[in-house]
């Protein structure tokens, strides 16, 4: 049986000082609990002498039962020439009541002389009394050697000594950090093989991104001999981030055999890594290994045949082990078997023998080359080919639309100012449209031309379709497709709406943008109505 690897989760404080990061004390126990149940071994929940949100956190978290989860408090070693029972950082540490207790110490002697001002040898007696102390106090100490493997390279007498120091001092594990993010995978393997045939205590690994080899890195010190990997959701942190736990999780699980999350908690990797993208405010990375979006999304025509036959010819994993799916783009690459399974995953009634799949493809690939792009734009795909297939039903027919703008010129400078009102600078749409033979004309105020429309659309139909009011717009994306032609130039705009279920993508293609935009925004309520209808 393969040895068990711990999991250390730091995304709520090295995670939390990535740029644009940031959690409320009530964020930091929802995602402490959602890490609990996903079978996170330790969870890192800040520094409580550096700030009082963090101490909220302890104090909240001292009152929850985890049931898997460790939690740990994370602060330095003792300051130079002070007693641990006299440094206030240490107290605040001791404060936090928590069961795990992470230190972390100069090993480099560039930073013990230049950064700390000390010599070697106190740096040695900040960590050995510092693990003693908690140790003292009954706590399960971890400590994170900053800097190690620049340290090692300079002087790794010196290096070993500092892990030495902890380890004399009761020490349960010694975690080796690349600080830098410098080190290559080769140097991390061999440095940890050294450590680990010299230490008597568990050894783990702290890896960040800043070469692009976090996740390698983190492995290959886990082949080498290390037993607890310490990183961050989605790779959260400082400068490019940590060593990422969704990518780092399902290759010591699914590749490499490794017991530490169980399979079944793996399959909820996605929902976990989407949990704490929204909870961050951070739109999530389609292109994450394993939890993206496009991470198992299928374009070229000659891969989606060969997947429709044998989905691991081109799929290094089951989507559904991580808790991901297959998609299947369509754009001008695609074949007919793109068309099919497209159509299949949206739930149509397609086969090989449908005479107008040969139509579909090549009406599809006529668009494309018209700047329409429907790998975003589900829903308007979904309505091509409804039409198509002469199986599209109308819920409403639009007859005209008007936007107009009422606006103040204030002189030199810009036409407009932080003073100005709202009214002077009022965006106004008028639609018309008709439904069931009635003609309906309704006008609607916005905070621009696009959310103008959106307004006066949504108030025409909802006495007819109430539903409507569950929509709602979440992004709106506008793409310049051939710059050379100045303000004549064509405009793709793609929109994604959702209804608190379901979201969909519609795309609209016009040299006007606001044309544009009533095209997708068209295509966004029609597949609306057509979600909800097929419910029914």
């Amino acid at each position: 049986m393969s040895r068990r690897i711990q999991i250390y989760d730091t995304t709520l404080r090295d995670g939390a000082q990535g740029e644009g990061i940031s959690f409320s004390s009530a964020d930091k126990i929802r995602i402490a609990e959602r890490l609990d149940v996903f079978g996170i071994d330790y969870i890192e929940g800040g520094w409580p002498g550096s700030n009082p949100k963090d101490m909220d956190f302890f104090t909240e978290a001292a009152t929850r039962k985890f049931k898997h989860a460790k939690v740990a408090a994370f602060g330095s070693t003792r300051r130079a020439n002070t007693k641990c029972k006299d440094d206030p950082q240490i107290d605040m540490l001791v404060k936090a009541n928590t069961p795990v207790v992470t230190l972390v110490g100069k090993t480099w002697s560039l930073h013990v002389t230049e950064v700390l001002r000390t010599t070697p040898e106190e740096n040695l007696a900040m960590i050995g009394d510092s693990v003693r102390y908690f140790k003292d106090h009954g706590k399960e100490v971890v400590y994170d050697a900053e800097h190690f493997f620049d340290g090692y390279r300079d002087d790794p007498r010196y290096a070993l000594a500092t892990l030495k120091a902890a380890q004399d001092s009761g020490v349960d594990v010694v975690v080796l950090c690349d600080t830098n993010g410098g080190t290559m995978p080769g140097e991390v393997a061999r440095v940890m093989a050294d450590v680990v045939k010299q230490m008597k205590c568990a050894v783990g690994i702290h890896t960040h991104n800043d070469s692009g080899v976090g996740v390698a890195n983190a492995l290959a010190a886990i082949d080498a001999g290390a037993v607890q990997v310490q990183g961050t959701i989605n790779g959260y942190g400082e400068r490019t981030g940590n060593c990422n736990l969704t990518s780092v999780i399902p290759c010591l699980v699914l590749k490499m055999g490794y017991d530490c999350i169980s399979k079944d908690n793996v399959r909820k990797l996605r929902d976990l890594s989407m949990f704490v993208d929204d909870l961050a405010n951070v739109r999530h990375d389609i292109r994450q290994p394993f939890v993206g979006a496009t991470a198992f999304a299928h374009k070229g025509g000659i891969h989606v045949n060969a997947i429709e036959k044998v989905a691991r010819s081109y799929e290094h994993i089951d989507p559904e082990t991580v808790g991901n799916h297959r998609r299947v783009l369509v754009s001008e690459l695609s074949g007919r078997s793109n068309i099919l399974m497209k159509a299949h995953e949206l739930g149509m009634d397609l086969s090989k023998d449908t005479p107008e799949v040969r139509d579909i493809l090549r009406q599809l690939k006529q668009l494309e080359h018209a700047g329409y792009e429907y790998e975003a734009a589900d829903a308007s795909f979904h309505i091509l080919v409804q039409k198509l297939l002469k199986q599209h039903k109308p819920f409403f027919k639009p007859i005209t639309y008007r936007v107009t703008t009422d606006g103040l010129w204030r002189g030199e400078g810009s036409p407009s100012s932080s003073s100005s009102s709202s009214d002077e600078n009022r965006i106004e749409a008028v639609v018309k449209i008709e439904i069931d033979g009635q003609s309906i004309h309704e006008v609607a105020d916005g905070d621009g031309p696009v959310n103008a429309l959106d307004n006066a659309l949504r108030k025409a139909l909802k006495p007819s379709y109430p539903a409507i009011a569950q929509v709602r717009l979440v992004d709106y994306k506008v793409r310049i497709l051939d710059s050379g032609s100045g303000t004549a130039a064509k405009t793709r705009v793609i929109i994604e709406s959702t209804d608190g279920q379901d979201t969909w993508g519609t795309v609209g293609v016009h040299d006007n943008i606001i044309e544009a935009s009533w095209e997708a925004l068209v295509d966004s309520v029609e597949y609306k109505l057509f979600k909800d209808e097929k419910r029914k």
